[in-house]
Protein backbone atom coordinates (compact mmCIF):
# COMPACT_ATOMS: atom_id res chain seq x y z
CA UNK A 1 0.00 0.00 0.00
CA UNK A 2 1.36 3.65 -0.81
CA UNK A 3 2.15 5.84 1.83
CA UNK A 4 -0.22 8.31 0.56
CA UNK A 5 -3.22 6.07 0.48
CA UNK A 6 -2.07 5.08 4.25
CA UNK A 7 -1.89 9.38 4.92
CA UNK A 8 -5.62 9.38 3.65
CA UNK A 9 -7.19 6.83 5.98
CA UNK A 10 -4.83 7.65 9.11
CA UNK A 11 -6.21 12.13 8.88
CA UNK A 12 -9.58 10.78 7.63
CA UNK A 13 -12.09 12.37 9.83
CA UNK A 14 -13.79 9.39 10.76
CA UNK A 15 -10.42 7.44 11.64
CA UNK A 16 -9.19 10.46 13.98
CA UNK A 17 -13.01 10.60 15.59
CA UNK A 18 -12.11 6.71 16.45
CA UNK A 19 -8.69 7.40 17.77
CA UNK A 20 -9.87 10.14 19.97
CA UNK A 21 -12.63 7.52 21.14
CA UNK A 22 -11.27 4.88 22.17
CA UNK A 23 -7.31 5.10 24.17
CA UNK A 24 -7.00 1.44 23.71
CA UNK A 25 -5.75 -0.34 20.70
CA UNK A 26 -5.01 -4.20 20.43
CA UNK A 27 -2.10 -5.35 19.25
CA UNK A 28 -0.75 -8.92 17.59
CA UNK A 29 2.37 -9.91 17.39
CA UNK A 30 4.78 -13.64 17.30
CA UNK A 31 6.01 -14.84 20.68
CA UNK A 32 9.13 -16.31 20.85
CA UNK A 33 7.48 -19.85 20.82
CA UNK A 34 5.71 -18.49 17.26
CA UNK A 35 2.48 -18.47 18.49
CA UNK A 36 0.02 -15.42 18.08
CA UNK A 37 -0.09 -12.87 20.96
CA UNK A 38 -2.77 -9.93 21.27
CA UNK A 39 -2.53 -7.63 24.16
CA UNK A 40 -4.57 -4.45 24.46
CA UNK A 41 -2.41 -1.29 25.18
CA UNK A 42 -3.01 2.53 25.61
CA UNK A 43 -1.46 4.59 22.25
CA UNK A 44 -1.11 7.67 20.49
CA UNK A 45 -0.84 8.25 16.59
CA UNK A 46 1.64 10.82 16.06
CA UNK A 47 2.59 12.07 12.79
CA UNK A 48 1.10 8.66 10.86
CA UNK A 49 2.91 6.56 13.40
CA UNK A 50 1.38 4.46 15.96
CA UNK A 51 3.31 4.89 19.45
CA UNK A 52 2.90 2.64 23.22
CA UNK A 53 5.58 2.54 26.35
CA UNK A 54 5.96 -1.09 27.79
CA UNK A 55 8.49 -2.54 30.17
CA UNK A 56 12.01 -3.06 28.83
CA UNK A 57 11.73 -6.98 29.92
CA UNK A 58 8.52 -7.80 28.68
CA UNK A 59 7.75 -10.76 26.64
CA UNK A 60 6.44 -8.26 23.75
CA UNK A 61 9.53 -6.46 23.75
CA UNK A 62 11.79 -9.93 23.02
CA UNK A 63 9.51 -11.00 20.74
CA UNK A 64 9.47 -7.70 18.75
CA UNK A 65 13.12 -7.76 18.68
CA UNK A 66 13.27 -11.00 17.17
CA UNK A 67 10.24 -10.20 14.60
CA UNK A 68 9.63 -6.71 14.28
CA UNK A 69 6.23 -7.12 12.22
CA UNK A 70 2.80 -6.23 14.13
CA UNK A 71 -0.81 -5.84 13.53
CA UNK A 72 -3.03 -4.17 15.56
CA UNK A 73 -6.48 -2.61 16.07
CA UNK A 74 -8.67 0.02 17.32
CA UNK A 75 -12.48 -0.61 17.64
CA UNK A 76 -15.50 0.80 18.94
CA UNK A 77 -19.39 -0.04 19.09
CA UNK A 78 -21.99 1.33 18.04
CA UNK A 79 -22.01 2.31 15.72
CA UNK A 80 -19.56 -0.73 14.32
CA UNK A 81 -16.20 1.22 13.19
CA UNK A 82 -12.25 -0.02 13.29
CA UNK A 83 -9.17 0.59 11.96
CA UNK A 84 -6.60 -2.16 10.97
CA UNK A 85 -2.81 -1.88 10.64
CA UNK A 86 -0.16 -3.94 9.29
CA UNK A 87 3.18 -2.20 10.23
CA UNK A 88 6.78 -2.84 11.60
CA UNK A 89 8.23 -1.55 14.80
CA UNK A 90 11.01 0.70 15.69
CA UNK A 91 11.97 -0.29 19.45
CA UNK A 92 13.99 2.90 22.01
CA UNK A 93 14.50 2.40 25.55
CA UNK A 94 14.01 5.73 27.42
CA UNK A 95 15.26 6.86 30.54
CA UNK A 96 12.66 7.23 33.61
CA UNK A 97 8.82 7.84 32.56
CA UNK A 98 8.38 9.34 29.25
CA UNK A 99 5.23 11.88 28.90
CA UNK A 100 4.14 10.46 25.84
CA UNK A 101 3.14 7.46 28.02
CA UNK A 102 1.93 9.62 30.59
CA UNK A 103 0.03 11.24 27.92
CA UNK A 104 -1.13 7.99 26.52
CA UNK A 105 -2.06 6.47 29.79
CA UNK A 106 -4.23 9.74 30.98
CA UNK A 107 -6.89 8.80 28.22
CA UNK A 108 -7.78 5.57 30.31
CA UNK A 109 -8.98 7.47 33.10
CA UNK A 110 -10.69 10.23 34.82
CA UNK A 111 -8.48 12.97 35.73
CA UNK A 112 -8.91 13.13 39.17
CA UNK A 113 -6.50 9.71 38.99
CA UNK A 114 -3.83 11.49 36.86
CA UNK A 115 -1.39 12.63 39.52
CA UNK A 116 -1.73 9.49 41.81
CA UNK A 117 -0.72 7.75 39.07
CA UNK A 118 2.07 9.12 37.48
CA UNK A 119 3.44 9.22 41.60
CA UNK A 120 3.51 5.81 40.95
CA UNK A 121 4.68 5.23 37.53
CA UNK A 122 7.40 7.19 38.49
CA UNK A 123 8.75 5.28 41.35
CA UNK A 124 8.34 1.93 39.62
CA UNK A 125 9.92 2.45 36.09
CA UNK A 126 13.65 3.54 35.68
CA UNK A 127 13.15 3.26 32.21
CA UNK A 128 10.40 2.36 29.60
CA UNK A 129 10.95 1.19 25.68
CA UNK A 130 9.04 3.30 23.05
CA UNK A 131 7.49 1.14 20.75
CA UNK A 132 6.66 3.34 17.25
CA UNK A 133 4.64 1.62 14.57
CA UNK A 134 5.06 2.34 11.15
CA UNK A 135 2.27 1.56 8.73
CA UNK A 136 2.71 -0.11 5.80
CA UNK A 137 -0.73 -1.49 5.39
CA UNK A 138 -4.10 0.00 6.92
CA UNK A 139 -7.93 -0.37 6.63
CA UNK A 140 -10.82 1.65 7.52
CA UNK A 141 -13.88 0.05 8.04
CA UNK A 142 -16.97 2.55 9.14
CA UNK A 143 -19.51 0.34 7.77
CA UNK A 144 -20.67 3.23 5.83
CA UNK A 145 -18.24 4.30 2.99
CA UNK A 146 -16.00 0.71 3.82
CA UNK A 147 -16.88 -3.04 5.09
CA UNK A 148 -14.60 -5.90 5.34
CA UNK A 149 -13.55 -7.02 1.94
CA UNK A 150 -15.44 -10.16 2.27
CA UNK A 151 -18.42 -8.38 2.66
CA UNK A 152 -17.96 -5.75 0.12
CA UNK A 153 -16.95 -8.86 -2.59
CA UNK A 154 -20.46 -10.64 -1.24
CA UNK A 155 -22.58 -7.83 -1.94
CA UNK A 156 -20.85 -6.77 -5.34
CA UNK A 157 -21.73 -11.01 -6.22
CA UNK A 158 -24.92 -10.66 -4.89
CA UNK A 159 -25.22 -7.28 -7.11
CA UNK A 160 -24.14 -8.23 -10.42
Amino acid sequence: MDSTRITEILTDPVTSDLVERQPIMQIAYAAADGSPRAVPVGYLLREGKFLFFTIPSSDKVAALHRDPRIALTIDIFPPPCCLLVRGTVELREEQGVPDQYLEASFRTMPEDQHAGFEQQVRALYDSMMRVEVTPSWVRLNDFQRTAPRAVERLVQAKQG
